[in-house]
C-alpha cells in the first residue's frame, strides 16, 4: 500500500498562500513580510506567545491576516484604533478573500464592536428616556433635526440588511450619537426588546460566530478576557496590533468615573420606578458626594480625605438600596426601557461607588480638574494591568503581539513585562533564557524584528539640538523659537511639529506666522484634523502644529513632510496620577521607577512621533528633537536605541543643509 504523502507544515502552506496572495494583488515578495508570517503560523501552532516588530512598508498586515485564515480554528484580531479596523475590514481583509478565493481556505470574517457603537433600533423607533426616565419620542431644536437624520440612515440600513455601525452614520457629535444608541446596562436584551431580531449589535454577534476570523479591538477584548464579560465567540489565538497601545487601552477600558451630576440623574430617573425614599436618598447621597469633591483637591489621593470617603460609603449604600426597591417586573415592565435604563443607571453607579470606597491597593484614585464643561470627577484606574492579562488572557489563549514600536531601548523587555509576559521566560533559538522557577506556570514567547524595507541611514536624519537649553516648565524660549523658524525657513514648509503642549504647538505657529508670512501654518484646533492634514497634504508649504493626538494618528508620505519637529522628550507630567503612581510602585518594589514607567513611556511616544517621517521608499528628511537631554543624558541611550536607527548629528548647520537640498529638489 503506497504511503501518504507528508501532511504540508503549516509554515511551507503559509508561505505558499502568501506569495499567492502577494502575487494576486500584484506585489513583491518581501523579506519581512515572509519571515513575520513564518513566524506566525509557528506560534500558532505550537500554542507559543510571540512578539514582532515590523517596521512601517513591511506588510504586517498581509503577514498575519493569512497566517490566521490558515489556522485550524477561530482567530481574533484585535487593533487600538478605529482607523487600522476599518483598514482590515474595508480594504486588507476584502482584497486578500478575492486573492485567495480558490485556495480552498475559510475566509468568513466579521468585525466586532462595543454596543454602543451600533445605532438601537427600540430607541429610534420608540424614543429616548428623559430624566425622569419618561420615552421622549423627538428631542428639541437642531438636536432633533441631527436625529432624525440619523435615524432616517437607521431604517435604511436595517431595511437594506447594513450594519448600522457609528463609522457608517451621517457627520454627528457623540451626543448626538447617544440619542439613537445604548450601552450594556442600558440594553433591553435581544430576547425582551421587540426589535431585537433585527438588532444590529445581536445580528454583528451572530455573524462572529459564524466566522472563522473576527476583528475587534483593544477594548472589547479586555472588557471579554479580562473582565470576563463574554463579548467574543470563542477563539483559539489573537493577534493583537498596535500592541504597543494595549496596556493603555486595558487601562481605559477599566477605568471608572463619578461625579455628582451622574449620581443625581441616577436617582431623578428612579423616582417614577421606586415607591420608597430610595431615590430621594440616592439624591442626598449626591448632594455628600458634591460637597466632598468641593472640599477635596484634585490629584491623586495617597489617603482618601474622610469626608470624601463617608460620601462613597453613602452613594454605595444609598444605590444598592435604590437597586433593591425596584419592585419585580412583570413581562409588559420587562420590556420597559425607560426602566430598564434607569436601574443600569443606578447599577453603574452602585458598583463604581463601591469600587472607590473599598480603597483596594491594586486600584487609584484621584480627582480630575474640572473645566467649564465638565465638572470635576472622580476616577478610579487599576495600578497595573499585566497581572490580568497574565493570568486570563495569556495563560488561556495564544497571543502574537504586532507593532512597529515593541523594542524600546533596543529591547522587548519593557513591552512584554508591561503586558504579563518575563524576560526570563523567553525563547531564543528554542531555548530558554532562564529556567523558570518549580511551581510557577510558565509563559514561553519568542520576540523578533522583522526589520524595515526602509534604509533609515539614507533615508533620514535625527538631529539633536544640543546647544539649547534645556526645556523649562514656562514652555518654548526665545531659543526654541528661533531654531523652529530656522528649521522651517530651511525646509520651505513641509513641517509636522509634535509638541508636549497645546500652548507650547500655538506659541511655535504664532512665532512661525509672523517671521515665514509666506508660508501657511496650522494649528490643531484651527479646524477638525481631517480638515487640517487634507490642507497639509495638499501645499507643500505649509506647517502642520499640533499635540498629541497628531503624533500616532497621521499618515503623510511624501514631500509634504520632510522635517518632523519634537519639541521635547515627551515624558509623563509628574502630577499624571496614574503614571506617578506606577512609577512610585516600580520605585518601592526595588525597580528603577523612572526608568521603567517615565522613560519607557518616553521612548513609545518619541518613537511613534519620529515614525511620521519615513512612510514609503522615496520619503527622505529630518527629524529635529530640540532637547539637549537626548544627547547628554544617561537616559538618552536609551530614548536613542528606541528609534529607528537614523544618522545622527548635533551640528544645526548640517540639518539646515539637508532641508534645504530637499527643498530644493522636491516639486513646488
Amino acid at each position: 500500500m503506497p504511503e501518504a504523502p507528508p501532511a504540508t507544515s503549516p509554515v511551507t502552506a503559509v508561505t505558499e498562500l502568501l506569495g499567492t496572495a502577494v502575487a494576486a494583488l500584484g506585489g513583491q515578495e518581501r523579506a519581512g513580510q515572509v519571515r513575520m508570517a513564518e513566524e506566525v503560523a509557528e506560534a500558532m501552532d505550537a500554542g507559543r506567545h510571540l512578539l514582532v516588530q515590523a517596521g512601517t512598508g513591511t506588510g504586517k498586515s498581509l503577514a498575519y491576516l493569512v497566517p490566521s485564515l490558515l489556522h485550524d480554528q477561530r482567530v481574533v484580531v484585535a487593533t487600538a484604533t478605529l482607523a487600522l479596523q476599518h483598514q482590515l475590514v474595508e480594504r486588507d481583509l476584502p482584497r486578500l478573500v478575492e486573492a485567495v478565493k480558490h485556495a480552498g481556505v475559510d475566509t468568513s470574517y466579521a468585525v466586532l464592536k462595543g454596543r454602543s457603537n451600533y445605532a438601537c433600533l427600540h430607541r429610534i423607533r420608540e424614543g429616548v428616556p428623559d430624566d425622569q426616565g419618561a420615552l421622549v419620542e423627538l428631542p428639541e431644536g437642531s438636536l432633533g433635526k441631527k436625529v432624525l437624520e440619523l435615524r432616517a440612515w437607521a431604517e435604511e440600513e436595517a431595511e437594506g440588511g447594513g450594519t448600522g455601525e457609528r463609522d457608517n452614520a451621517p457627520r454627528h457629535t457623540d451626543r448626538e450619537w447617544r440619542q439613537v444608541s445604548v450601552n450594556h446596562r442600558e440594553c433591553l436584551g435581544a430576547a425582551k426588546c421587540p426589535f431585537g431580531q433585527e438588532c444590529f449589535a445581536e445580528l454583528a454577534k451572530e455573524k462572529a460566530h459564524r466566522s472563522h476570523l473576527v476583528v475587534t479591538n483593544h477594548s472589547l477584548l479586555a472588557i471579554d478576557a479580562i473582565e470576563g464579560v463574554p463579548m467574543i465567540p470563542e477563539y483559539d489565538v489573537v493577534v493583537i496590533d498596535e500592541a504597543h497601545e494595549l496596556t493603555t487601552r486595558v487601562t481605559q477600558a477599566a477605568t471608572d468615573e463619578l461625579w455628582a451630576a451622574e449620581v443625581e440623574r441616577a436617582a431623578r430617573r428612579s423616582q417614577r420606578h421606586v415607591d420608597g425614599s430610595q431615590a430621594d436618598d440616592l439624591a442626598d447621597a449626591a448632594d455628600a458626594l458634591r460637597e466632598a469633591i468641593n472640599e477635596a483637591r484634585p490629584g491623586r489621593f495617597e489617603r482618601v480625605p474622610e469626608q470624601l470617603a463617608d460620601a462613597l460609603v453613602l452613594v454605595r449604600d444609598a444605590a444598592r438600596a435604590c437597586v433593591s426597591a425596584y419592585p419585580k417586573a412583570d413581562a409588559s415592565e420587562e420590556a420597559d426601557a425607560g426602566r430598564q435604563q434607569a436601574k443600569g443607571a443606578v447599577q453603574e453607579v452602585f458598583a463604581t461607588a463601591e469600587r472607590m470606597a473599598a480603597g483596594s491597593d491594586a486600584d487609584v484614585l484621584w480627582l480630575s480638574e474640572g473645566t467649564e464643561r465638565m465638572p470635576p470627577r472622580l476616577c478610579v484606574a487599576p495600578l497595573q494591568v499585566w497581572g490580568p492579562m497574565r493570568d486570563k488572557l495569556l495563560s488561556d489563549k495564544t497571543v502574537v503581539f504586532t507593532s512597529a514600536t515593541l523594542m524600546l531601548g533596543g529591547d522587548f523587555s519593557s513591552v512584554a513585562t508591561s503586558v504579563g509576559l518575563k524576560p526570563s521566560e523567553r525563547i531564543v533559538d528554542g531555548d530558554p533564557v532562564v529556567e523558570t522557577p518549580v511551581g510557577e506556570h510558565a509563559l514561553p514567547w519568542r520576540g523578533i524584528d522583522v526589520g524595515s524595507p526602509f534604509d533609515y541611514g539614507r533615508q533620514a536624519i535625527l538631529y539633536v539640538a544640543r546647544h539649547l537649553p534645556p526645556p523649562g516648565r514656562d514652555g518654548l524660549g526665545a531659543a526654541q523659537l528661533d531654531e523652529i523658524v530656522e528649521l522651517v525657513d530651511a525646509a520651505e514648509g513641509r513641517t509636522l511639529g509634535l509638541f508636549s503642549s497645546r500652548r507650547a504647538a500655538e506659541t511655535a505657529a504664532e512665532a512661525v506666522r509672523e517671521r515665514l508670512p509666506h508660508l501657511t501654518t496650522l494649528a490643531q484646533g484651527d479646524a477638525q484634523l481631517p480638515e487640517l492634514a487634507a490642507q497639509f497634504v495638499g501645499d507643500p508649504h505649509t506647517c502642520l502644529f499640533g499635540t498629541l493626538s497628531l503624533w500616532q494618528g497621521l499618515d503623510v508620505p511624501g514631500d509634504t513632510c520632510q522635517l518632523v519637529l519634537i519639541d521635547r522628550i515627551p515624558f509623563p507630567r509628574p502630577d499624571d496620577p496614574l503614571l506617578s503612581a506606577r512609577q512610585k510602585a516600580a520605585d518601592q518594589a526595588g525597580g528603577n521607577g523612572f526608568m521603567q514607567v517615565a522613560a519607557t513611556h518616553a521612548a513609545l511616544l518619541l518613537a511613534q512621533g519620529a515614525g511620521r517621517l519615513i512612510r514609503t521608499h522615496a520619503d527622505r528628511g529630518v527629524v529635529a528633537v530640540l532637547d539637549p537631554r537626548l544627547a547628554t543624558a544617561r537616559y538618552g541611550g536609551f530614548l536613542k536605541a528606541s528609534l529607528p536607527p537614523m544618522w545622527t548629528t548635533t551640528d544645526p548647520a548640517v540639518a539646515r543643509q539637508a532641508l534645504a537640498r530637499l527643498a530644493t529638489t522636491s516639486p513646488q
